[in-house]
């Protein structure tokens, strides 16, 4: 592929993190970006970190990762890890992308990553030409179409999407979020906020003007908020 894919390692195991950490590192197109010993702090993570691949194990103390898998969103490509197979049913259950059994080979572990590779690629292809979304609002599967979405707002456990007619509250992470759509039309410009490129009006002292609201840039998105633009 032509960028790096980031990894995550969520594992109560310290060795068994530093052989995963290794693999990646040998491993030609991987960048490990970020390690969690449990679940909660994995979820914590996933709002700091751009993750691709999260290698998860099964067996951890207060939430396993059958459970962490269950509140993921669908943007990441899960790879379970345990030394127990009992658990196989239940991690294919969870669509997950490949079950490792520890101790394995790194020939394994690459099955795996290629698997994960693929997945990826296409789903990349696809979100660059979809039109339209899907949301969970108040009780109800809504039709969107890209278009029409202004900007995203953080809103404590929610989200916001607003459009030009409606505001939409949905149960879902910004950074879900932002997975889901295509980066050729939207940008995160602030830890609380992701806009419709198409939208902009006009952005003067870092702040990004869309119809009646402005919008702060965040220091840490200014330059990738200005890289997609097309200037004269």
């Amino acid at each position: 592929m032509a960028s790096e894919l980031n990894c995550m390692i969520v594992d109560d195991d310290p060795i068994f993190r530093q052989y995963i950490s290794k693999q990646i590192k040998e491993t030609n197109g991987l960048k490990l970006v970020t390690e969690a010993e449990n679940a909660a702090k994995a979820l914590d993570l996933l709002e700091e970190h751009e993750v691709d691949i999260i290698f998860l194990d099964v067996q951890m103390p207060e939430m396993s990762g059958i459970e962490l898998t269950q509140r993921l969103n669908n943007g990441y490509e899960v790879i379970l890890v345990t030394a127990n197979d009992s658990y196989a049913v239940d991690a294919f259950e969870q669509k997950v992308t490949d079950y490792l059994v520890k101790p394995f080979e790194y020939e394994r572990f690459v099955q795996a990553i290629n698997k994960a590779q693929r997945n990826i690629e296409a789903f990349r292809k696809k979100k660059n030409i979809i039109e339209h979304i899907f949301i969970k609002s108040d009780g109800k599967i809504v039709h969107l179409r890209l278009q029409d979405i202004l900007f995203v707002e953080a809103l404590a456990d929610y989200v916001v999407i607003n459009t030009e007619a409606k505001k939409y509250i949905v149960h879902h992470t910004m950074k879900g979020v932002e997975k889901k759509l295509p980066v050729h039309r939207f940008v995160r410009v602030h830890r609380s906020f992701i806009v419709n490129i198409e939208k902009i009006d006009y952005i003067e002292d870092l702040t990004v003007h869309i119809k009646v609201k402005s919008i702060p840039i965040g220091a840490s998105y200014k330059e990738t908020l200005y890289s997609t633009m097309n200037f004269l």
